[in-house]
């Protein structure tokens, strides 16, 4: 995943008193102020049974008010001299480096003989060798080789505090995968949105093999990566409010890849942070679909970017409510430093992570020695465990165990559920009744959860 698993709202956590409903979120708004993030986005609070409550803005991409505290009702007035302090406070929290200049000292670096290229652990950065004074009492690694350059996925610390940062990696058996399909399905440019790790095998390929064609442009809010990466290789950007922070050049690049010249077909990869909020996902994501399209001139007849979103299976309903084109795919995407979504036997479980693709399914083909086979009927490759139903007619497992039908639900339900006659749907025998009549969070109602709620703005 990328960084900054901020569900949106900073303060939300702030905001939602015990039992008094949960926010909604409305968008993207053009007199949005901003923040260091970029533009802030509309929320709504929601109180249960109650009608909507005051508006309020807040910081796109961190979710707790420490990492940024932005907080600003719709309607308040805000003083000039808030408004100068505000700006001031946007300049001075970006980084302390451009882009350009890390470009600059890249270049430097690598002309450093091996026994002078040194790296600050502490303040995550390449350092020249007028600079080891500064940083003389930090934990350095020395001796930064050309490999090391090349994966710096694996040279910077992954920001893993739960709340903002997710930056999970993906392990390389999935990175593997993706690149091999990538170039299975023919596409010659990967625009690779928080996925580091992708980005860096496809350019580490590119510089060792001749014959390697596909070229990736990495989109991500950590900035450390700008180190490593020239400005047509890495662009500084929030997927939560579809911020370029180098601003109009930026675009440009990401405009300019998206080109298809010489018939070079391009795929969006993109790993989200899970803690994300998907409508503020998929408004960016529609956003750069929009910019491919302005640039496509050939192929009037494909009307949507490829695209792999990688997301934990039980977010399906909602990426399919934003993209009704997509598919789940059955294949377990695996994650380095991630203790639960790990592969087979070494995580404690299967991983719930997997890929929704626009494309179609029967051409992604899943690793026969990983389990996967193909269902002649589906079209489509599905995990061993997951058997057809002849009732539903369709590969119903979602999570890799072989699923069961129940008659009464009238579709298949996972195998550790039984069919309650109380609340009339399956559920795991250990469940209360008694919580689904106390009724939603937000509205008050039996029936639902909060996260599926009616109430809910769907913008």
């Amino acid at each position: 995943g990328c960084i900054m698993a901020g569900s949106g709202a900073a303060g939300a956590e702030a905001l939602r008193a015990p039992g008094a409903g949960g926010l909604a979120l409305l968008g993207l708004t053009p007199s949005a102020p901003s923040c260091p993030h970029g533009p802030t986005l509309l929320f709504v609070k929601t109180s249960q049974g109650k009608e909507e409550g005051r508006r309020f803005y807040a910081c796109s991409a961190c979710r707790d008010r420490k990492d940024c505290n932005f907080f600003q009702w719709e309607d308040e007035k805000v003083s000039e001299t808030r408004l100068a302090a505000r700006e001031e406070y946007n300049r001075t929290h970006q980084p302390s480096c451009t882009h350009r200049q890390n470009v600059e000292r890249y270049k430097n670096f690598v002309l450093l003989p091996l026994a002078k290229r040194r790296f600050c652990q502490e303040c995550q950065q390449l350092l020249l060798p007028e600079e080891w004074g500064k940083h003389s009492n930090h934990q350095l690694l020395c001796e930064i080789s050309t490999a090391q350059l090349q994966s710096p996925s694996q040279l910077l610390y992954p920001l893993e505090n739960k709340k903002t940062n997710a930056q999970y990696l993906f392990a390389d058996r999935s990175c593997q995968f993706l690149v091999d399909v990538i170039i299975d399905l023919g596409f010659r440019r990967v625009l690779s949105v928080g996925t580091p790790r992708l980005h860096e095998m496809i350019q580490s390929k590119a510089s060792k093999e001749d014959d390697f064609r596909v070229r990736s442009l990495l989109l991500d809010i950590d900035f450390r990566y700008s180190q490593f990466y020239t400005e047509d290789e890495f662009c500084h950007y929030n997927m939560f409010n579809h911020y370029f922070f180098a601003g109009e050049a930026a675009h440009e690049t990401c405009r300019k890849f998206l080109c298809q010249d010489n018939g070079e077909r391009v795929i969006m990869v993109t790993d989200p942070p899970f803690g994300g909020l998907v409508e503020a996902l998929a408004s960016s994501f529609k956003r750069l679909m929009a910019m491919w399209k302005d640039t496509e001139k050939e192929d009037a007849i494909s009307q949507e970017m490829p695209m792999f979103w990688i997301f934990p299976y039980f977010f399906e309903s909602r990426i399919l409510e934003f993209f009704p084109s997509f598919t789940m795919m059955d294949y377990q995407v695996d994650y380095d430093n991630h203790a639960l979504y790990k592969h087979g036997k070494t995580g404690r479980r299967q991983s719930p992570v997997r890929i929704f693709t626009n494309l179609t399914p029967r051409m992604i083909v899943l690793p026969v020695e990983e389990g996967y086979r193909f269902c002649a009927i589906c079209q489509r490759y599905v995990s061993s465990g997951n058997q057809h139903c002849e009732i539903c007619n369709s590969c119903t497992s979602k999570d890799g165990r072989r699923w069961k039908h129940c008659f009464l639900c009238k579709k298949c339900v996972k195998p550790s559920w039984f069919h309650c006659d109380n609340c009339n749907c399956c559920a795991l025998p250990t469940h209360a009744c008694e919580k689904a009549a106390a009724g939603c969070f937000v509205c008050g109602q039996a029936g639902h959860k909060r996260s599926t709620c009616p109430s809910l703005s769907r913008s």
